[in-house]
């Protein structure tokens, strides 16, 4: 399971540098124009925090799992890191309309895919919250 745990720090890690590209990318300057300032900025905000998160919730994985598989509060932390990443798996469906992606190739094999990463990690945590 330690080698699970160093694969899915460098995803996350990844994960939230990609969040640099994303006021590029999906063109938050036109697109927020009709938002109210505080909006837009709550938008910009969270995505920040967002990606902070998801960066050090990688740098944990990459440089303590041993502790996060042979600890108590290890253990604690796996459960939440599995209750959190299950969350972001049923979002992944019930969050976001299957209009962004249906009938669509490359949004289509973006939302498999990342339905598959979230199973993945999900399926990780839960492995090593329960068995070891």
């Amino acid at each position: 399971m330690h080698i699970h745990l160093i694969v899915i720090g460098i995803i996350f890690i990844v994960l939230a540098l990609i969040h640099i590209i994303f006021p590029k990318y999906f063109e938050w300057e036109k697109e927020f124009r009709s938002l109210s300032l505080i909006n837009r900025q709550i938008m910009k905000v969270h995505t920040i925090f967002i990606a902070l998160t998801v960066f050090l919730m990688g740098l944990l994985c990459l440089t303590s799992a041993n502790e996060l598989i042979e600890t108590n509060l290890g253990k604690k932390i796996i459960f939440g890191l599995a209750i959190f990443w299950t969350a972001r798996l049923i979002i992944q469906f019930f969050g976001y309309s299957s209009k962004l992606w249906k009938g669509k190739l490359f949004e289509t094999t973006v939302h498999i895919i990342f339905s598959m990463l979230w199973i993945y990690i999900s399926f990780v945590f839960w492995i090593i919250y329960f068995i070891h």
